[in-house]
């Protein structure tokens, strides 16, 4: 195939996953996903990709279903190439949630009823029918961008309660999902070094204990329930009837914040800006019985402009300063943006696939097309950054742009090529290619 230059260095790093008529065959297909505007459904992605499709069509169908490749050795190549943007003497801001998808259909594999907290409030609870996907995803600065970029990099289904009881499978909470995927970033990159961030959700007991055991590589920021047991280590063993497992009692956090004087600090908040807040900060040993303690350090946070609620966060690394801790915990919500973008330009909930490895393929996917629509647009010259909306006030870029800047590229060095109308294209007037480049790559 012909493929612009700046995609040489994807390809070559995603290509080890799969034998190379499937390669070829996933290539076409991710190329004609970025490319498209409706559902990312493989029918969908053939009607733009058929006249540089070699083979028969439902070749493509089988990339999905039944094709030969493993999903964690593409989503770790793509990890692989994401940390190249990381210093290497810097951890890795890792940010995690979960999403929950809607995908009709009476047959689909894993298949349940979440809540959906978009959706959701205190006094009302919604419902959706489909998959709910737990997400791990690097958060990444640009230089071109206002705010970070949450890049998503590992992705596992969540299986219900009634789905793993049916599968005769012990039960795992998104937590233990999140800490399967946080083992396998240890075990593949030994070399790097692991904040993780995640909502109360992953503020667990159990979660804060697997992030102390592996304290040398991977700490755990996340948000802290005020009445929290915190006490002093155990003291020295006497040799006289059972070893004492905890120490003195320490004040809960609401206790010792409430008692506190609140000190201003500027801190980094959400989309790129400052924020003045007040904060308290605490440390002690975590403690759930039956489980041990864990060494945490504790900040409460009060906005003083009052548009947000007060909060309690907490690190597992007790040397972790509290103007850090509030600015790791600030970065988890770029997350949520990606989610909505992955929404609104990438068709997610547009796939229609039913059978098990399909599920687990195709929507995962799509979660890393959002990688790749990003490494490729830092990838582009200068100049060929071009295509985005632009409007007073506007300073940043954002994914609707690169989005839009991929598709023209991809357009003018892919697929015209592959049709043989560069030269074509070429004839038109200046403001006419402009004008057809914008309505083949519009942003959504």
């Amino acid at each position: 195939m012909i493929l612009p230059s700046e995609a040489a260095p994807l390809l070559q790093a995603l290509a080890p996953a799969f034998s190379r008529p499937t390669f070829t065959r996933f290539a076409l297909l991710m190329g004609a996903a970025i490319l498209a505007t409706g559902r990312r459904t493989v029918a969908n992605l053939l009607r733009i990709a058929t006249p540089m499709a070699a083979g028969h069509l439902t070749t493509y169908q089988r990339v999905f279903s039944s094709a030969s490749w493993s999903a964690m050795h593409l989503a770790c190549d793509l990890c692989r190439l994401v940390l190249t943007l990381v210093p290497a003497d810097r951890p890795v801001l890792l940010v995690g949630d979960d999403t929950v998808e809607n995908h009709p259909g009476r047959r689909v594999y894993g298949k349940a009823r979440h809540r959906d907290p978009v959706r959701s409030s205190h006094g009302y609870t919604a419902w959706r029918y489909g998959h709910k996907w737990v997400v791990l995803a690097v958060l990444i600065r640009f230089p071109w961008a206002t705010r970070p970029w949450a890049l998503p990099v590992l992705v596992d289904l969540y299986r219900s309660e009634e789905n793993d009881r049916a599968r005769g499978r012990p039960h795992r909470t998104p937590a233990q999902v999140m800490a399967t995927l946080l083992r396998g970033m240890l075990l593949r990159f030994p070399e790097r070094r692991f904040v993780f961030v995640g909502d109360a959700g992953y503020g667990t007991h159990e979660l804060a204990r697997f992030c102390r055991r592996h304290r040398d590589r991977l700490t755990l920021v996340s948000k802290l329930h005020p009445e929290a047991n915190l006490f002093e280590p155990p003291p020295p063993y006497r040799g006289n009837g059972r070893p004492p497992v905890k120490g003195a009692r320490r004040p809960k956090p609401s206790q010792a914040a409430a008692a506190a004087e609140l000190r201003s600090e500027t801190v980094a908040w959400y989309g790129g800006g400052t924020r003045s807040v007040g904060i308290a900060q605490g440390a002690g040993h975590w403690y759930k019985a039956g489980e041990g303690l864990v060494e945490i350090a504790w900040v409460f946070v009060r906005d003083r402009t009052g548009t947000h609620r007060d909060e309690y966060f907490f690190s597992t690394d007790p040397d972790m300063g509290p103007t850090a801790i509030i600015e790791a915990y600030a970065g988890r919500w770029n997350l949520e943006t990606t989610f909505q973008e992955l929404r609104c330009h990438l068709g997610l909930e547009t796939t229609r696939g039913w059978c098990r490895r399909t599920v687990l393929r195709a929507a995962p996917c799509l979660f890393g097309l959002y990688t790749v629509v990003a490494l490729l647009y830092q990838a582009l010259p200068e100049s060929k950054r071009d295509g985005g909306v632009h409007w007073p006030g506007k300073s940043g870029v954002t994914f609707s742009d690169a989005l839009t800047a991929v598709r023209r590229r991809l357009w003018r060095e892919w697929v015209f090529p592959q049709a043989g109308g560069v030269a074509a294209i070429e004839e038109l007037p200046r403001p006419l290619q402009d004008v057809l480049f914008y309505a083949l790559a519009p942003a959504a």
